[in-house]
């Protein structure tokens, strides 16, 4: 298939492209600095020469947007906003042109869309929708405006012969450099892998491996369209959660923080407490009501393979670098 990956230069536009064009697939990013082969100009915003690669294509996967890893102050939740909702549009602009257009359009979404909860999961059929919990900052009703405006952007999108799905992503955890799971684990390494603001808040999750075989999934099933969660279907509480990840490493303490700790540690790497302390319990209804298998169901397997991955990686990098030393 020839498949076109909007912003797709990401860490989880990585992951799709190494492994989709292992499996043979013809890969076409959209991204603001082409820079490698089979990597096209676009903006985001305006119409180009991109559109012609979305002619003819057999699926475009859409995952254009500003990082949520920054501060989350106005202007920067303007342009998440912004960023998301316009390459929604612009996408479905070029897809509504398209001769030929794609048979399925999967839109990156979000797990945040759902409330801030503890006591039950949610799914997509009874999931409680955020922006109206008490005794949360004002603010994170605006991160679940940004999903719902993402959302509602490829909705309304005129494309009657393209099924749409929104994927409703928990965290995608890799061994990759950069991503979540890095920062985490290296928040672990240095011993402050603890529970922060008590750790009961629930952690929604998904291998990265799962998240490409959900992907291939939704797109081979031409019945299923709308909104799919795409999380592991046991999520558990932050403090389980980063006691497994010291435990794959092999970490024994993990120093507890407060959320006043959490505020100032999130000040200096110059992100927001919303990623670390609201609970996102999401669990995978439609998935496993259509036979999705999960490889990686459970953290602490996940974990383990994630870590045996980027140690793998490391010692091979460790092997290179002593061969060139040695060669030279």
């Amino acid at each position: 298939m020839k498949i076109v990956i909007p912003g797709g230069t990401g860490q989880v536009g990585t992951i799709l492209n190494r492994a989709l064009s292992a499996a043979g697939h013809e890969v076409v990013v959209l991204t603001r600095r082409p820079a490698h082969e089979r990597e096209v100009a676009w903006d985001g915003r305006t119409w180009g020469p991109w559109a012609e690669e979305i002619d003819g294509s057999d699926v475009v996967i859409n995952l254009a947007g500003r990082s949520v890893s920054c501060r989350y102050t106005p202007a920067n939740l303007r342009d998440m906003m912004d960023s998301r909702v316009h390459s929604t549009e612009i996408v479905g602009e070029a897809i509504a042109a398209a001769a030929r257009p794609p048979g399925v359009w999967l839109q990156m979404s979000t797990a945040t869309v759902y409330a801030h909860r503890f006591d039950a999961p949610n799914d997509e059929a009874t999931g409680v929708i955020g922006g109206s919990e008490p005794d949360v900052p004002d603010y994170w009703s605006y991160s679940v405006e940004i999903a719902r405006a993402w959302e509602r952007a490829q909705d309304v999108a005129d494309t009657p012969h393209t099924r749409k799905v929104a994927l409703r992503s928990a965290m995608v955890m890799s061994p990759d450099r950069g991503g979540v799971f890095d920062v985490l684990l290296r928040l672990a390494r240095l011993g402050l892998g603890g529970p922060v603001a008590g750790g009961g808040q629930y952690v929604s999750w998904i291998h990265d491996r799962d998240f490409v075989r959900a992907v291939e999934f939704l797109v081979e099933r031409d019945d299923l369209r709308g909104p799919v969660n795409l999380a592991a279907p046991r999520p558990l509480p932050q403090r389980a959660f980063m006691r497994e990840l010291r435990s794959a490493w092999g970490i024994p303490v993990g120093l507890p923080a407060t959320r006043a700790m959490a505020e100032l540690g999130a000040f200096a790497l110059r992100t927001d407490t919303e990623l670390l302390l609201k609970s996102r319990r999401v669990v995978p209804g439609r998935l496993l009501a259509e036979g999705f298998d999960f490889a990686y169901a459970d953290w602490p397997e996940a974990a383990g393979d994630l870590v045996r991955r980027r140690r793998g990686d490391r010692d091979r990098a460790g092997a290179e670098g002593a061969l060139v030393s040695g060669s030279s």
